[in-house]
């Protein structure tokens, strides 16, 4: 892809560091005909950044593969930027709420960040390049059959936009590491937790965290129990203990086909915000919406940090059932968090 005006698409941008969103035109112009850079899409919900400045969270150098679920995936000159997420306008209202990917050439790293940058493009210019990246959309989902729509975006494409990653490759932390992204403490926490969890699995033990996820440690024997709340976003919710939640779980760890996570027992005994609840999301693998049968919520500062997952950047929000919850009385207002939204 050749850049007009010499634009570079590699920054090598690290965290803490001010960037500015390309205007739409200069982005569109980055754009194959699919809409892509790098096979990853250039999302419509992403253009009401444009012309705005925000500071790198971390890089997106590896993400994990949710469509087959074959580990870590390598990405080339992405980042994340603070907490920007999908809304699902363009998306027929998809509710997952995915950190967005930015690639380096879609950004221009800023020197001075203390003036300007706040605005945004000329509303004519934005409606334009929504237009255009909307027929993208239509035209990579193809017609519409029995089953509705297919949608085209940085989750169904993911696979097509990395390549394969191998776990024996530790190299993949370093510039995690230099970028700031994670810290020596974090790599070396990660990697003495699979060393352990190898042994105890060759030796028939338990795993680290202790709810056993994986090991058919759910409690219930029979159908799995509900809970209804009927719980709204702005309430305030309690994580259950893991002793609670794992006699509401099957022998695969699951509630009514729901996983219970292993990067979810962080936060049992805590207290969050809701944040929304989740009826429909886009099946990563057909690109079909997939309406959710039961109950189902994400939380604020709840997010799967990684730590088990070859901490991967992601920020995934993990779906909790309302039987692993408790609606609390806030008091003050205040909630007790101990995960980061971002």
């Amino acid at each position: 892809m050749t850049f007009p005006d010499d634009r570079p698409s590699v920054l090598n941008l690290h965290v803490g560091e001010i960037v500015e969103v390309r205007g739409p035109d200069e982005i569109l112009a980055t754009l194959d005909r699919k809409g892509c850079l790098d096979s990853l899409p250039f999302m419509p919900e992403m253009l009401r950044h444009c012309g705005k400045r925000f500071w790198v969270s971390r890089r997106a150098d590896r993400t994990c593969d949710t469509i087959e679920n074959s580990g870590m995936r390598r990405m080339t000159n992405a980042v994340h930027l603070e907490n920007l997420r999908c809304d699902g306008d363009a998306h027929g209202g998809c509710q997952a709420a995915c950190l967005v990917f930015w690639k380096e050439a879609w950004l221009k790293r800023v020197a001075d960040h203390r003036n300007g940058g706040n605005g945004s493009a000329a509303s004519v210019q934005l409606e334009a390049a929504r237009s255009r990246l909307m027929a993208f959309v239509r035209q990579a989902a193809g017609p519409e059959d029995q089953d509705g729509p297919s949608y085209f975006c940085q989750a169904t494409e993911l696979r097509r936009a990395t390549s394969e990653l191998k776990e024996k490759e530790w190299q993949q932390f370093l510039r995690d590491m230099f970028s700031g992204t994670l810290s020596v403490v974090q790599v070396l926490q990660v990697v003495l937790i699979r060393l352990f969890n190898k042994i105890q699995v060759s030796r028939g033990g338990l795993r680290y965290p202790s709810l056993g996820v994986g090991s058919g440690f759910g409690g219930c024997a029979s159908k799995t129990p509900r809970a209804v709340l009927n719980l709204v976003p702005g309430e305030c919710v309690q994580v259950k203990t893991t002793d609670e939640i794992r006699e509401t779980l099957d022998g695969d760890n699951k509630n009514r086909g729901l996983t219970f996570d292993v990067e979810m027992v962080r936060y049992c005994g805590g207290r969050y915000r809701v944040r929304q609840r989740v009826e429909q999301i886009i099946n990563e693998r057909t690109g079909k919406m997939l309406r959710l049968p039961n109950d189902c919520v994400i939380l604020d500062g709840a997010v799967c940090t990684g730590e088990f997952h070859q901490l991967c950047p992601r920020s995934i929000f993990p779906y909790w059932r309302e039987v692993w919850l408790k609606r609390v009385d806030d008091g003050a207002g205040n909630v007790v968090s101990t995960g980061d939204s971002r």
